[in-house]
């Protein structure tokens, strides 16, 4: 096989097909491919001859990238398919913003509503060809509802640890739905993670989080096709939400990949968006990296409400490839970026939000001009948190003045009603 595990932190190699989501030494695993070999045989021209496919693998827009992701036979692949998500652009909120050249990357119109179905997709494939029976996570949500949707098509056994009372229903939902043994862990994420990691270490269960190095070859997948629907140039700046930084790693590593592979000149730059409430990766950033920060995690945010990410040291890289940054808004500047974009007839969950969030504030810091081209990555559905989308509304989150409340009216019936509302309205 032309790719195989690497330990970032001892450098050990491992045969792809070795269960294992670690290192003997605890270090993370990095899939590496034969570069070199890939030079020869991948192009612009080669993904560009894929685009518009209807049938698998290549009407994925996860596989349509298969030799920079997993080279593996068609028969095994597991997918939805999933990918070919929108740019949307919108005069708007680009005025908003403080951005002229603003497109957001909408990960939410994935088939389970988030950017995990590109990493999952990848994950449960792999679990597949090594003969796992089972698979498992801890998850707020979104993980939760990916892996559970694509272990029902696998055939696998599917086990979920959520945090107990800190997950939204329209995940939850999903879940439960597709079938995955649920177990609500009494704690939040962070102790959720602990917990999964033993069972599969004792269990031999296969552990599909972002620990997983073959989670983040999926996720790359989200830089290939941005670019590619920008035929291949560049953009300044890519802003998006962070969390356990699956994501902060599969992009840096998708940009140095493209870069090693001469199938772009340039890097971006890459701008983590924390919120204040869970941000570890924001304290660590400002300290120079020197120390790990962990926190107790508190957002309305519940997809990035997480004190202790996995990625961490994947993350770290990529910011250090990219001349990236760290940066985090308050839950009150990533519910009225919500509102924003749900405004422009996008819509997305408040995770996501923080990505627009983000971009406002280098903007009007300066760090992102005015004239730069941003891509901010909206990672969730609208409906994954319905919840926190009316409670806004209704005016019910605590701390938070919603300057853009909608809330629903009740008219009596009748003709007269509707007329004075109109109006009162149109006012």
């Amino acid at each position: 096989m032309d790719y195989r595990l690497q330990c970032m932190a001892c450098s050990a190699h491992y045969p792809p097909n070795d269960l294992r989501t670690v290192c003997d030494c605890g270090g993370l695993l990095d899939v590496t491919h034969d570069l070199a070999a890939l030079r020869e045989s991948v192009s612009h021209e080669l993904f560009d001859s894929r685009r518009g496919e209807w049938a698998l693998p290549y009407s994925s827009g996860v596989w349509r990238y298969r030799e920079l992701i997993l080279p593996v036979d068609e028969a095994a692949i597991v997918s939805r398919p999933e990918g070919n998500t929108p740019l949307y652009r919108s005069q708007r909120l680009s005025g908003w913003v403080g951005i002229d050249d603003l497109a957001l990357k909408h990960e939410g119109e994935n088939p389970s509503g988030s950017f995990k179905d590109r990493g999952m997709t990848v994950g449960v494939t792999q679990a597949v060809l090594l003969g796992a029976r089972a698979v498992a996570c801890a998850s707020t949500g979104n993980t939760s509802a990916s892996m559970a949707t694509y272990a029902a098509l696998a055939g696998l056994q599917a086990l979920v640890f959520i945090p107990e009372g800190m997950i939204a229903y329209g995940k939850l939902a999903q879940a439960l739905a597709y079938g995955a043994q649920t177990l609500q862990v009494q704690g939040d994420f962070d102790a959720a993670m602990q917990l999964v990691r033993q069972v599969c270490d004792e269990l031999g269960i296969y552990l599909l989080n972002s620990l997983n190095p073959f989670r983040v070859e999926g996720q790359k997948a989200i830089i290939f096709e941005t670019l590619q629907q920008r035929s291949w140039e560049v953009p300044d700046w890519i802003v998006f939400p962070a969390g356990n930084l699956g994501n902060t790693a599969a992009f840096g590593k998708a940009l140095h990949e493209l870069q090693e592979l001469g199938l772009i000149s340039r890097l971006p730059r890459l701008a983590a968006v924390q919120a204040h409430g869970a941000n570890p990766f924001y304290r660590s950033f400002v300290g120079g990296f020197q120390q790990r920060e962990r926190v107790t995690a508190r957002t309305v945010a519940t997809a990035i409400r997480i004190g202790n990410p996995v990625s961490y040291e994947r993350a770290v890289r990529s910011l250090r490839w990219t001349n990236g940054l760290v940066t985090e808004v308050s839950d009150g500047e990533i519910m009225e970026a919500k509102a924003q974009v749900d405004g422009a007839g996008i819509g997305c969950e408040p995770a996501s939000a923080a990505a627009v969030a983000g971009a406002r504030r280098l903007a009007a810091k300066g760090v992102i001009r005015r004239g730069d081209s941003v891509v901010a990555i909206l990672t969730g559905h609208l409906l994954k948190d319905p919840g926190a989308t009316v409670d806004y509304h209704l005016g019910r989150l605590e701390g938070i003045e919603p300057a853009h409340a909608n809330p629903p009216q009740v008219i009596e019936p009748t003709l007269k009603a509707v007329r004075e509302a109109l109006q009162g309205r149109a006012r």
